[in-house]
């Protein structure tokens, strides 16, 4: 026989179940803790001591400034084409005040919606307008650069052909016919030959000014039946500023892409190079610490 000793029933205390402990809140310090990251605000690696100052590489600031022009000339769009709905609104009650009478709070909203439209798109076409041209600039530079070639005009005249009224409706598109040409990396020696997508803006550019100055001298009129036909010609106008504008995002959108493909690469899925680890590089060396900033 074998014989096996155990202890007696109780003589050996249970174990207290545990139980998680409740959350009671982040904790608490009674004097600021002194880890931590340092009490300063994020700043760029260009501005510390011994890093050489240098801007984003021109790639980047062309698609940063492409989505941001973009984003303001769909805006631009839109708001053209609600002040377009406006005039039509205007003018559809003048044809019906010709045998009956309006409501004044009618006309009254009918009348805040046009000049709200109106303000709003003149101010944000100043602003698309700006910002265009700064896309321009960095896109003629990005596009010379790739090609090793100069940009075929110089500046006075790109601001010339763009913004001086009655050149700009024959050399804008020249200007933008140049630039598809370097975009496209075609031969520097070959003439350039616009797309559709060039032609179709420069026909909208060419319309938008010319029904600019046939409303201006319009208004000048006097006579119900002229004030009639300015508001009709003033709906046409914003809804060619609502085509140009939407035009122009296209072609923003497109230059940029063709000169900086990473926004379609990204588009489609495929995950770009990444370095995951470096072995057998010296240690960079790591700049002074200027006297006096906060740990």
């Amino acid at each position: 026989m074998r014989w096996v000793a155990s202890p007696p029933p109780g003589a050996v205390p249970r174990r207290p179940a545990h139980r998680p402990a409740r959350y009671t809140g982040p904790p608490a310090y009674p004097t600021p803790p002194r880890w931590g990251f340092p009490h300063v605000v994020w700043r760029s690696p260009t501005v510390v001591p011994g890093v050489p100052a240098t801007g984003a590489p021109p790639m980047q600031r062309l698609r940063m400034v492409a989505r941001n022009v973009t984003g303001l000339l769909w805006v631009l769009a839109g708001l053209a084409g609600v002040t377009a709905v406006g005039e039509g609104w205007r003018y559809a009650l003048l044809i019906h005040s010709r045998t009956s009478a309006l409501d004044r709070d009618v006309v009254g909203a009918s009348d805040a919606l046009v000049l709200a439209g109106s303000l709003l798109t003149f101010v944000m076409a100043v602003f698309a307008v700006v910002g265009a041209l700064w896309w321009l600039f960095l896109a003629r530079a990005a596009a010379a650069a790739e090609i090793g070639a100069e940009p075929p005009r110089p500046v006075w005249q790109v601001l010339v052909g763009t913004l001086l009224p009655g050149p700009n409706l024959v050399l804008a598109g020249s200007i933008l016919a140049e630039l598809e040409h370097a975009v496209l990396r075609r031969p520097v020696d070959q003439r350039p030959r616009p797309t559709r997508l060039v032609l179709w803006w420069w026909a909208a550019w060419v319309t938008n000014g010319l029904l600019l100055v046939t409303v201006i001298v319009w208004r000048m009129r006097d006579g119900v039946q002229a004030q009639a036909d300015s508001v009709l010609l003033s709906g046409l106008l914003d809804l060619s500023a609502a085509a140009l504008a939407a035009l122009t995002a296209v072609v923003v959108g497109r230059f940029t892409l063709l000169l900086a493909p990473l926004d379609e690469v990204l588009s489609r899925g495929v995950r770009p190079w990444q370095v995951r680890g470096v072995t057998g590089a010296p240690r960079p060396p790591r700049p002074n610490r200027p006297t006096g900033s906060a740990r």
